[in-house]
C-alpha cells in the first residue's frame, strides 16, 4: 500500500523530518534522506498495528459519510 509523505531538510538541528499527512501525528525522522524514509515506513507499521489494537478492542468505530 502507498501513502504520501512530506519530506523536509531540518536547518536547525539537520538531517530531515518526515511526516505522512494522511495519518495524524505519524513523523519520523532520519540523519539521511534514506534513513528518514526508512524510519517514515516503520512509524507507518505501527500506527497502523495500534489502529487495529483500537478495532479489537472496540474503542474505534468507524461510520459512512456520503458526498
Amino acid at each position: 500500500m502507498e501513502y504520501p509523505i512530506v519530506l523536509e531538510q531540518d536547518p536547525e538541528v539537520g538531517g530531515y523530518v518526515v511526516t505522512c499527512p494522511t495519518l495524524k501525528g505519524c513523523v519520523s525522522q532520519g540523519e539521511t534522506e534514506e534513513e528518514a524514509l526508512e524510519n517514515i515506513k516503520d512509524a507507518i507499521r505501527t500506527y497502523l498495528d495500534s489502529i487495529e489494537d483500537l478495532k479489537r478492542l472496540k474503542k474505534l468505530r468507524t461510520v459512512e459519510v456520503g458526498v
